[in-house]
């Protein structure tokens, strides 16, 4: 019978509720008639048929008015049962006028007790046949449990209700008052009952739904799950499901920024506006991840004009349409120009900067993979060391006013290629700072960025959906992270305090270490480590052994000269620095050793120069390498 009235047509569906009804609402009156005189055979006098008909008659039409009969039974929420309990209110007021103006001998207790016999004939069924569709749907569903018993968790649950993908058993929370509690038919456990919950059901995922808990309350929660063998998936965030950018049942893998993430100091808005809010901005390297960011973060700001420079046609593109519709989201009027060009063509610089009377330039431009930069040593050191000198000189001549250089941690104390070249670059803008005062000059240093396209985090996220094994260069190798939001943040503010040759470094908190981040990441999918104790497991850590001019671990301080600023994330530092001819010597002579490709002199200079770099093994530039065995032969 079910299963006819499920598949019937809508029009046929409506007609079974409405004649369903229309026996209801007489047998709900005799229940109340029978109930009320204590007797199986009440006395049905001609006045109280035509009462009960004119009843009938006039509720089925207040029904329809409803809108009763237009919801599916299947899908009906609150409004819908709200319409019911307010169609048989007025229902019951007909009765007893209907019975009051016919003079029908109906006992006024009669009325209230048919108020509820109409309100469960009617509403019990509908109910039943909902509680039966969602159980049918939800057959082939995985069950899950839902983290966060707040408002974004019961919308959650609300949402997973009618999914074909997740059905929701229970909540977890860790307030107190709302533990043992039942919300929505879903009993609230505390943490504490994970585990028993885990055993007792195939519930093998959990849900979180924490609404606006903070980075530090999540990094603590995910180092809990982080030991049990279960999947973790996380919600939107509630920002997002406001400005409708994704829905509550949106699940997805959790982002690692929560796992390694620290609550950040909202920026000071006198620092982030300062060289942006009504100003021409340039950013270098605009389509790659800092430089990205930096074009967001600055477009927020309100600038005149945003001149992204890019040499890669493709990711020019994607962020000047990216930056275009964030633009018409925030109903921000600025011009968005975008340059195809190399930061090694000073002229074509100087042009840019003069035509569009550029204000400030954050300079992001360069090759920073460590390996590849070792593969091709002369044109990491033409793109980090003159793509900066040449930017700045344009700067110069143009007359801009602040040019920030976005730097590295591996410029300390360097042992590869890219980061003596990035050190170098500073000690280029150090000396153009002493050579003149009309551009400011400011440097601002910091370590990994999740989410970059150099970042171990999307690497180890591929090789578990591959099944494995994650490869990590050493067991013992530390790196810090932060969120290219947060760092995007951090150097515009940087930029504003500098003074001219500043050398900022930011506070990147608690390091990490790769084969940790790497378990942590494997634990949460769900999975176990696959070693020699637990052979069985999924999936296995390799040791691939460090690369070329890699450490085991990164510093931020060339020296211990280290002051702290305004901002409680920034510091500065205070280093060696040569002097402008001292540094333009370098220059041409390394300019020379790249102009006849001479990979040795130029490792050479590199070494003379005051950046501590400590050369590990032998140079494994690729032309050079096969220079040498061409020579052999």
């Amino acid at each position: 019978m079910i299963y006819y009235i499920l598949n019937a047509t809508r029009r046929n569906k409506r007609l079974i509720s409405v004649g369903y009804d229309l026996l209801a609402i007489p047998l709900s009156i005799y229940l109340a008639l029978a109930l009320r005189h204590g007797t199986l055979l009440p006395a049905f006098p001609n006045s109280i048929l035509s009462s009960i008909a004119i009843t009938t008659i006039a509720s089925i039409v207040i029904f329809i008015r409803l809108g009763l009969y237009r919801a599916v039974v299947r899908f009906m929420a609150e409004k819908a049962f709200g319409a019911l309990i307010i169609g048989s209110c007025l229902s019951a007021l007909i009765l007893a006028t209907s019975s009051f103006l016919l003079q029908a001998p109906l006992p006024r207790s009669a009325v209230i007790i048919y108020l509820f016999s109409v309100l469960l004939l009617i509403g019990a069924p509908r109910l039943f046949i909902r509680a039966i569709v969602n159980q049918m749907g939800k057959t082939g569903t995985e069950p899950v449990l839902i983290y966060g018993a707040g408002n974004q968790g019961i919308a959650l649950a609300n949402s997973l209700m009618n999914s074909d993908t997740y059905r929701p058993c229970a909540f977890i929370d860790d307030d107190k008052k709302k533990q043992k509690t039942v919300i929505h038919g879903l009993k609230v456990f505390p943490s504490s009952k994970l585990d028993e919950l885990l055993e007792n059901g195939s519930r093998k995922k959990v849900l979180l739904a924490l609404g606006s808990a903070s980075s530090s309350k999540r990094k603590r929660l995910l180092e809990q799950l982080a030991s049990k063998k279960i999947e973790v998936l996380t919600t939107p965030s509630v920002n997002d499901i406001v400005s409708g950018k994704a829905k509550i049942e949106e699940v997805k893998k959790v982002d690692i920024e929560d796992l390694l993430g620290r609550d950040s100091v909202p920026p000071r808005s006198e620092l982030i506006q300062q060289c942006i809010t009504d100003k021409v901005v340039a950013v270098t390297g605009a389509g790659g991840s800092i430089g990205s960011e930096i074009c967001r973060q600055v477009l927020l700001q309100k600038p005149t004009k945003l001149v992204l420079i890019e040499l890669n046609e493709f990711s020019l593109y994607t962020i000047e349409q990216e930056l275009n519709s964030l633009k018409e989201t925030h109903g921000i009027n600025l011009d968005i120009i975008s340059i195809i060009g190399s930061v090694q063509k000073e002229n074509r610089l100087k042009t840019v900067f003069e035509t569009f009377n550029v204000d400030t330039v954050y300079h992001a431009a360069a090759y920073k993979h460590v390996p590849m930069v070792e593969h091709n040593v002369v044109e990491g050191v033409r793109n980090n060391v003159f793509g900066t000198w040449y930017c700045a000189e344009a700067a110069i001549k143009a007359h801009v006013s602040n040019f920030v250089l976005i730097s590295t941690d591996k410029a300390v104390r360097p042992t590869n290629v890219m980061g003596t070249s990035k050190r170098l670059a500073e000690l280029v803008l150090q000396a153009l700072a002493q050579r003149q005062t009309d551009t400011r000059f400011t440097m601002v240093r910091f370590g990994n960025v999740l989410g970059s396209s150099g970042s171990v985090v999307p690497l180890f996220h591929r090789q578990i959906q591959q099944g494995g094994p994650i490869t990590v260069t050493h067991p013992d190798i530390i790196r810090y992270f932060m969120t290219i939001p947060e760092a995007a943040q951090l150097v515009i503010q940087a930029g504003a305090m500098g003074k001219g040759g500043d050398v900022f470094v930011l506070d990147m908190g608690e390091p990490v270490k790769i084969t940790d981040l790497a378990r942590k990441m494997i634990h949460l999918s769900g999975l176990s480590e696959k070693h020699g104790q637990n052979p069985s497991g999924d999936i296995e850590i390799e040791y691939s052994g460090l690369r070329p001019g890699e450490k085991l671990y990164e510093e931020l301080l060339v020296g211990d000269d280290v002051e702290g600023t305004e901002h409680p994330r920034i510091m500065t530092a205070n280093e060696v620095h040569l002097s402008w001819p001292e540094t333009h010597n370098l220059l041409n002579r390394l300019d020379q050793a790249c102009h006849e490709f001479k990979v040795e002199d130029v490792i050479e200079l590199l070494l003379e120069a005051p950046a501590a770099f400590n050369k590990q093994g032998d140079i494994p530039d690729w032309v050079l390498n096969q220079t040498q065995k061409n020579d052999a032969k």
